[in-house]
């Protein structure tokens, strides 16, 4: 389903999403004319379902609302510091919490609040964050990486080119690679590593 504001594994978002599997909120990120002027207005970082109780969200952007934002999958959103929404997918939204606190070593008490903030702080300084060169077999699947310069998914087998309609086969020099770079969150990776499952585009079950 092709439709605006398309976000990269980066988070950037760009004109158009070629295929959008799934919806996601930062705020309110246009303006009167619909325009996006900022990117991002909290910190709370969410995706949610394209449909959910029959609400119609159309026309899309409208002043004084929420940006709709759209992505591929949900790898690509948890790349991007996405979680999931705590009212139109609450059972991922309890298991992502779940498996986050599990796999960063956070107290039972740990709050999806004290998440976002861990979550916007990784998004804010990803940059100059040297922890994020890991080496790719050691990583789970469903995240994104850096390789060759373009983003890649890793599907715990081989690496899978993201472009913004799906994933491409990967060129075969990546067989011969040890470091990647992390796009996707090091604590996502975490909560990854520690049992959550991010869906993927169909085309993810390309041989590698």
């Amino acid at each position: 389903m092709s439709l605006p504001n398309g976000v990269l594994p980066t988070g950037e978002i760009q004109s158009i999403c070629p295929s959008a599997g799934w919806l996601g909120n930062r705020g309110a990120l246009h303006d009167a004319n619909g325009i996006i002027v900022r990117p991002w207005q909290r910190k709370a970082w969410v995706t949610c379902l394209l449909s959910y109780k029959g609400r119609n969200r159309k026309p899309l952007m409208q002043p004084g609302r929420y940006t709709e934002l759209f992505f591929l999958d949900e790898a690509t959103a948890l790349a991007a510091g996405h979680r999931p929404c705590g009212e139109c997918r609450r059972d991922d939204y309890n298991n992502f919490k779940r498996a986050w606190v599990l796999g960063n070593k956070r107290p039972n008490n740990t709050t999806i609040a004290d998440i976002d903030f861990a979550m916007h702080a990784e998004r804010t300084r990803a940059e100059e964050d040297h922890t994020r060169m890991r080496e790719v077999r050691t990583l789970p699947s469903g995240v994104l990486v850096l390789w060759g310069g373009t983003p890649h998914l890793w599907s715990g087998s081989f690496l899978l080119k993201w472009t913004p309609a799906g994933y491409a086969a990967a060129d075969a020099g990546w067989l011969m690679t040890s470091d990647v770079r992390l796009i996707t969150p090091p604590s996502v990776v975490q909560a990854l590593g520690a049992g959550y499952v991010a869906r993927v585009h169909e085309s993810a079950s390309l041989p590698g």
